[in-house]
């Protein structure tokens, strides 16, 4: 898969989080991570808009899924 996310706001991520000096490994590792996710959670609010009988996903779907995701 080619992370589609860009290293610098990954580096600016990390740093709100406290880090003092960010590694380009490290920004590009939680681009890549933070994309898994991110496709995991696409997945699961598909999901949600197809049983509530839509085709368009809503924020409310992605919000939900996110959860749900992130609760496992």
């Amino acid at each position: 898969m080619v992370n589609e996310i860009k290293v610098a706001p990954m580096h600016k991520i990390i740093k709100r989080a406290g880090a003092a000096r960010v590694s380009e490994e490290s920004a590009e590792a939680l681009g890549r991570v933070l994309e898994e996710v991110g496709v995991k959670i696409a997945k699961e609010a598909m999901d949600f808009a197809r049983h509530a009988g839509r085709k368009t996903i809503k924020a409310r779907d992605i919000e939900i899924a996110a959860k749900k995701i992130i609760e496992r």
